[in-house]
């Protein structure tokens, strides 16, 4: 196996993309070229790639199997985000602009600020609740608390529900929180039935908060094929061999662009980073350490990277090479 250092796989990811431009390449030469371009980056551990409903590049170079889970890190805030269409789809819930405070005003602590009780469950999946953030350097200090969800909605106000994104796994405990009150199931319940059994894909138990909640938004797990099947729901308008799991509607408005990074620059759906520029449109979950799943609907393509979930992925580092490796490698190497 050849190693790459950080500089000589950049070189070698702009030597891919300009070697896929010149001339046709056969179908196989290109998804090679692919594999050869990913296995370069010593971070990722393996990748599956789903062109046209067909499985086209399978591969782990490092780390453990396809079949098994993997840690995907924030991804798991895609999977609550699905979990809201589906109470939304199911009825559980009238719609996303419901507040706190009418589905689980038992889950607001006392000394919260006043604003808390208009927070709706779109303010929390868009990631714009308004609430001093718990990722990051306080990510520690949150999960260290007695009560993760109470601890999250006692913190100061420092920009308006519905402003400014305010990137915290926080908000999307609470949304597990709350769908878990209005649906009476915990979020691995959910999650196994309203996803994992339509789909055929096995969720493994993850973390759970003090009072025995499962994390919203971080620490689940799926394999890479897994992750393919939940991306290809999304591509497929929310189907998956004739089962409608999620409605087309709650997929196509998840991929509506609502805010917006500050750190990377993209914009933000309910759940899924989005493309603004380039042609195609690429959505795309992300959790730390480079775990992706992208959905290019315009090219019928599907991708789901793991990577070492303990080295991180900056938007000027290994992430921004994943998005050289998806938008200049892989999407051009679904043209014919």
């Amino acid at each position: 196996m050849h190693h790459y250092s950080p500089t000589s796989r950049r070189v070698f990811l702009a030597g891919a993309t300009a070697a896929l431009s010149v001339g046709p390449l056969s179908a196989q030469s290109r998804w090679d070229r692919v594999a050869d371009a990913a296995r370069a980056l010593d971070q990722l551990h393996g990748i599956v790639i789903s062109h046209k409903g067909q499985t086209v590049l399978a591969e782990a170079f490092r780390g453990p199997s396809l079949e098994r889970p993997a840690p995907i890190k924030s991804v798991s805030k895609t999977i609550v985000a699905a979990l809201l269409g589906a109470a939304v789809d199911n009825g559980d819930v009238d719609s996303v602009t419901a507040r706190i405070s009418d589905l689980a005003p038992n889950l607001i602590p006392a000394g919260a600020d006043p604003r808390v009780a208009s927070i709706t469950l779109e303010d929390l999946v868009t990631l714009r609740s308004g609430l001093e953030r718990t990722s990051g350097a306080n990510y520690g200090g949150w999960v260290s608390s007695s009560n993760w969800v109470a601890n999250a909605l006692r913190r100061p106000m420092i920009a308006d529900p519905g402003g400014r994104m305010l990137y915290s796994t926080g908000s999307f405990h609470v949304l597990g929180a709350v769908l878990s009150e209005v649906t009476g199931q915990s979020l691995l319940q959910q999650a196994r039935t309203r996803i994992g059994i339509p789909l055929g894909i096995d969720i493994p138990a993850w973390t759970r908060d003090p009072q025995g909640r499962y994390l919203g938004g971080n620490e689940m797990a799926l394999s890479p094929y897994s992750m393919i099947r939940f991306g290809e729901m999304y591509r497929l308008n929310g189907q998956w061999r004739d089962q409608q799991v999620l409605s087309q509607g709650w997929v196509n408005q998840s991929l509506v662009a609502r805010t917006q990074s500050p750190f990377s620059g993209l914009a933000y759906g309910y759940g899924w980073f989005l493309t603004q520029t380039g042609d195609p449109r690429i959505a795309i979950a992300r959790g730390y350490g480079g775990q992706i799943i992208a959905v290019v609907p315009d090219r019928e393509l599907t991708i789901a990277i793991t990577s070492d979930p303990t080295r991180p992925a900056r938007s000027g580092g290994y992430f921004g090479d994943l998005m050289r490796l998806i938008a200049g490698i892989i999407v051009p190497a679904t043209e014919v």
